[in-house]
């Protein structure tokens, strides 16, 4: 009966998409113009692709938004050394953008099609993937089923299910096992992970460690970086990074209860670039100077607020400072990666809400590399506190680097389990001529 049950519900999420389907055109017109989908490729995510098939053995990887993406770069580029073609998807124009700068013409990337059948037909008839790669907790249940028909393994990397998902899933146990059945291997961040996945269904499970460790440290261009510093002497600064909403005014009260003290530079990253403009205009309410990347601005002494409102330069903003506060994880739930920070040189500061990264926090808060704050007044106490001892600050960095050190290895792991699926492709790669790809 569970069976049945699970059968006839996903069959209604099928019809439930194609009588949605005549709708989404304007749907994705207006996420154009708010900036959130790319409108001259807008066809890519009816399965419609813009890019030439090569001829050859091809993987499908999907990454959804820029962590993701940059978690699977490195197993990319293994395909590539391999000889295998990649086509990439990703969900947001910040992750094509990051693919354009850091893979080039080694992968081709196009926008994930929705999940409706006739999207997901179009796309797999198209590219044939041999295997099919997810990043994380992507779960799109036409995909899963459009891979399982035509019998195409689909393996998770980096996976990993948030309490949320899983008590979502719990509830549904014979749609989830419906789904889960259908992957072909599931390559786990943790061993809670695993354990999760294994109850929902899926088999085989296996555990790697998180990816995002063993990603290439994040690029900066030396010149800017040298010219930033120059400008900035001796001044005191503190990072507020991958911040959501309302994250960037609790960063503005923790430079104006600071400043007077420490003369101190506030660096705010926002998660979503396109919120900056709004987010300059009340910043300036507060009576703050602010400075924003995409301008040119110099980081002159009267400059309160550097806005980084850049895609992909993370490691610029990261190697101004040595404390930084991680964000969607104040008010905003679920927490953002720890590991950038950490692995530049940070000591690292995060609300407590960080349930999507608990493995990660728990590891560098136990080596003493990462605190925890409550509320806005913690955290100006945590910075000031940071920036007024060199040996505390010091220490929080020089464990933050060895735990990340210790937590190395799950790239090797990943590409380990992976090796059934892709050493036949990498025969057949090398033993038949390839053409080149035609945009």
């Amino acid at each position: 009966m569970s069976s049945r049950f699970a059968r006839l519900a996903l069959s209604s999420y099928k019809l439930a998409g194609l009588a949605a389907y005549p709708l989404l055109g304007p749907y994705l017109s207006y996420r154009a113009a708010k900036g959130k989908e790319d409108r001259a490729r807008r066809l890519e995510r009816f399965g419609f692709p813009s890019l030439e098939r090569p001829a050859g053995p091809l993987v499908w990887f999907h990454a959804a938004s820029v962590g993701e993406t940059s978690a699977v770069i490195p197993l990319i580029r293994e395909m590539r050394r391999r000889d295998i073609w990649v086509v990439l998807t990703t969900g947001t124009t910040t992750s094509a953008h990051l693919a354009a700068t850091r893979l080039g013409e080694d992968v081709l990337h196009q926008y994930v099609p929705l999940d409706l059948k006739p999207a997901i037909d179009r796309f797999l008839d198209y590219w044939q993937p041999d295997v099919a790669i997810i990043a994380e907790s992507e779960i799109w249940p036409v995909t899963i089923m459009g891979l399982g028909e035509r019998h195409i393994p689909q393996i998770l990397v980096n996976a990993r299910m948030s309490d949320r998902s899983f008590a979502s899933w719990s509830k549904r146990p014979s749609i989830a096992e419906a789904l889960f059945e259908n992957l072909a291997l599931v390559i786990a961040q943790s061993e809670a992970d695993a354990e999760r996945f294994r109850d929902l269904g899926a088999l085989p499970v296996m555990t790697s460690g998180n990816l995002k460790v063993d990603t290439d440290v994040p690029p900066h261009d030396p010149a800017v970086l040298a010219e930033y510093r120059r400008q900035l002497g001796n001044r005191r600064t503190w990072a507020a990074i991958s911040t959501f909403k309302g994250e960037e005014m609790a960063a503005a009260q923790v430079h104006n209860a600071l400043k007077e003290r420490t003369g101190l530079l506030s660096i705010v990253v926002p998660r979503h670039p396109e919120r900056c403009d709004a987010l300059e205009a009340q910043l300036k309410e507060k009576g703050l100077k602010v400075a924003r990347r995409t301008r040119g601005d110099a980081l002159t002494p009267d400059v309160d607020v550097f806005l980084g409102d850049t895609i992909g330069e993370m490691g610029l903003y990261l190697r101004l400072t040595e404390v930084a506060f991680v964000g969607r994880s104040l008010f905003a739930e679920g927490g953002q990666n720890p590991l950038e920070p950490a692995l530049l040189g940070c000591a690292v500061l995060s609300g407590g809400h960080v349930q999507n990264f608990r493995d990660t926090y728990q590891r560098l808060a136990r080596n003493g590399s990462a605190r925890m704050v409550r509320d806005t007044e913690m955290l100006a106490k945590a910075v000031h506190y940071l920036l007024s001892n060199d040996n505390a600050r010091q220490t929080m960095i020089k464990a933050g680097l060895e735990t990340v050190e210790e937590m190395r290895g799950a790239l090797t792991a990943t590409i380990k389990g992976l090796e059934p699926y892709i050493n036949p492709l990498t025969v057949k790669a090398r033993l038949q001529p390839r053409l080149a790809v035609r945009g």
